[in-house]
């Protein structure tokens, strides 16, 4: 799949007094050049080809609307070996649907995508989950038209937010846009256009300080984020990098996930790490409400002190 332009940056992703250089998106997009939107439409079409088998993983009903002709008219091909992407996002799908489902009053989910996610769309979502987009404008306009086209639309009783990727402060566009960090949520990043090593940090600084104690981030990764940092070994790379921002991450197998589905990897390099990760911090939101409560104690504790003199 094509990497995003190493020219291609991006604003900063948390709040502004936390750097002084905020990356800046350059990259002027269009539908046939952009690497962003082709990258999105290679994902769709491996999605598009997976829902084709006789026994697909998953089933995106959506993703043909991205695809070319030239995908639609390829032969279905019965083999019990699967793309490395279809594997990750069968995982993907069902945990995610797993975390839900066993957590009460886990509304909000957070999709970190390449803009052309149709999760929103596919997936059996309880009543009353707000879904938050955060991926390129421009892309996910121009899957917002196909899509409805083909009259897609997210289970009644939900909401779709979308997130420009763009934003010059995208933590403080999620709270405008009604994310509440003292409320439980789920975070997927896949597809999520990273520049570089400093971005996908910024990204994660970011989940960090917004998402709730217990709760989930998982999804893939670019695999040469590690080797930026030299690290020697792609596991204790994640669990440092991820420990340090109060999560506790696993590393995946695409190998083993694809044993446990009874299929095999198809014999192709994929330089994509798959992670699943718990969050054993406090969010933000949350220890800015704990605060509250012990100031009003104290200070209730103080009057009352007073009034015994």
């Amino acid at each position: 799949m094509t990497m995003p332009s190493p020219s291609t940056t991006y604003p900063s992703l948390i709040c502004s007094h936390r750097r002084k250089q905020p990356f800046l998106l350059k990259a002027k997009l269009n539908e046939q050049g952009d690497s962003l939107y082709q990258s999105a439409v290679s994902a769709a079409s491996l999605r598009f080809r997976e829902t084709q088998h006789s026994e697909p993983l998953f089933v995106d009903p959506y993703s043909g609307c991205f695809t070319s002709f030239h995908d639609k008219m390829d032969s279905i091909v019965e083999s019990k070996r699967r793309h490395p992407y279809c594997i990750a996002t069968k995982f993907i799908d069902d945990r995610l649907l797993q975390i839900i489902g066993s957590s009460d009053g886990l509304r909000q989910v957070v999709l970190l995508s390449d803009g052309m996610d149709t999760r929103p769309f596919r997936l059996n979502w309880p009543t009353s989950t707000i879904i938050f987009d955060v991926s390129p404008e421009r892309v996910f306009k121009e899957a917002a038209d196909k899509l409805k086209a083909v009259n897609a639309k997210v289970p009644r009783g939900c909401l779709l937010i979308h997130i420009p990727l763009e934003s010059s402060n995208i933590h403080q566009a999620l709270r405008s846009k009604g994310f509440d960090g003292n409320h439980p949520s789920v975070w997927i990043i896949q597809g999520l256009p990273l520049r570089n090593l400093a971005m996908f940090k910024e990204v994660l600084a970011m989940v960090s300080g917004m998402i709730t104690n217990g709760c989930f981030l998982m999804g893939e990764l670019p695999s040469w984020l590690a080797e930026t940092d030299l690290a020697p070994d792609v596991h204790d790379w994640t669990s440092k990098l991820f420990t340090s921002n109060g999560f506790r991450a696993e590393v995946k197998s695409y190998n083993d996930i694809a044993t446990d589905l009874d299929k095999e990897l198809m014999p192709q390099e994929y330089q994509k790490l798959l992670f699943i990760a718990e969050q054993l911090r406090f969010s933000d939101d949350q220890m800015e409400s704990w605060r509250s409560v012990f100031q009003r104690v104290e200070d209730d504790g103080d009057e009352e002190g007073f009034e015994e003199l």
